[in-house]
């Protein structure tokens, strides 16, 4: 493991980017390289849960291969109905270790990539990276130069910084960003994040204009992978149906066939989810009513999911898992 000198040394002018981070929409202004932790709880040592590939995504990103997703540890939304917060809250592993061993140079994730792309990943598949942005783009860059090819795929809940976003211009091919909110008094409750609904329509509008409408590359076998464009993802919560159709709706109103469009109905209750309303299963019947709403708009393509996908046993092992 690098020493976090040697880590820093790695990325040259992007390290400064941690020592005043605005990375995210927080903009904590604090100086990751002493020891000081924003929202996020990151460091400026990069932190993976889990690297491996990944088979549960949308049809053309997993494919039958697999997307080589990497987990990063720690979010800078902490939203109160997380999915994956054994992560992105606390960065423990199953036996309630801290991955303080786990931290990864440059060149280490670099080398990740590759061995994701040599066991078949369709694309490399960056969940929750913003905290780590400087790290993630230089290794992006030395994994490019050094022979990555396949498509890399930047996995968002939405609240980016455009200025952050820019800095993966040319890196990214695919974009795959939730829309949570668009009521900022929702956004507030859950999230602790009122100016969320703003945060995202700027940067969905940065992530289109990058990656232009979708396209898809025709596999040998004859299945479609996502080589570029942009998935807007919607988490339908219980009783949220009036907030999902307005999401659906800004989304057919301001981008139409420019994005496609994932409503999932996938919302599992739990343990620190203790408001009221989320203590519930997703309601059959509307999640079909935000399905038939969605006919309504020109999206390149609707992706649905099925109710038993709201189960826990599609929330992937955080251990730690490496490509080897």
């Amino acid at each position: 493991m690098a020493s976090r000198d040697d880590a820093l040394q790695e990325l040259g002018g992007l390290a400064d980017l941690y020592r005043d981070c605005t990375l995210c929409p927080r903009a904590c202004h604090v100086d990751r390289t002493s020891g000081q932790l924003g929202y996020c709880g990151a460091s400026d040592r990069v932190r993976i849960a889990r690297a491996a590939l990944h088979f549960w995504e949308e049809p053309p990103i997993s494919g039958d291969n697999g997307s080589g997703t990497v987990f990063f540890a720690h979010c800078p939304l902490q939203c109160a109905y997380c999915q994956n917060a054994q992560i992105s809250r606390r960065a423990i592993d199953p036996a309630g270790n801290p991955w303080v061993s786990r931290s990864f140079s440059v060149s280490d994730l670099a080398g990740i990539f590759l061995a994701l792309e040599a066991q078949g990943a369709n694309n490399i598949n960056l969940v929750t990276a913003v905290h780590y942005t400087p790290t993630v783009v230089a290794a992006l860059r030395l994994a490019r130069e050094q022979g990555l090819a396949v498509p890399v795929v930047y996995n968002t809940g939405g609240y980016e910084s455009v200025e952050t976003l820019r800095l993966y211009r040319g890196l990214v091919d695919v974009y795959l960003a939730d829309f949570k909110h668009i009521e900022p008094a929702l956004a507030n409750r859950y999230a602790h994040a009122p100016d969320y609904p703003r945060v995202v329509e700027a940067a969905l509008e940065e992530m289109v204009g990058q990656t232009g409408s979708p396209w898809y590359e025709e596999l040998p076998t004859g299945e479609e992978i996502m080589a570029c464009g942009t998935i807007v993802r919607h988490l339908m919560l219980p009783g949220g149906i009036d907030e999902s159709e307005r999401i659906v709706e800004y989304l057919g109103c301001e981008f139409g066939d420019r994005v496609a469009v994932s409503l999932m109905s996938q919302y599992v209750p739990m343990p620190q989810a203790m408001l009221p309303e989320l203590c519930q299963r997703l309601d059959p019947v509307e999640y079909g009513n935000l399905v038939d709403h969605a006919m309504n708009y020109d999206f390149d393509e609707c992706f649905i999911q099925e109710m038993d996908a709201a189960d826990e046993c599609y929330i992937p092992p955080f251990t730690g898992e490496l490509p080897g």
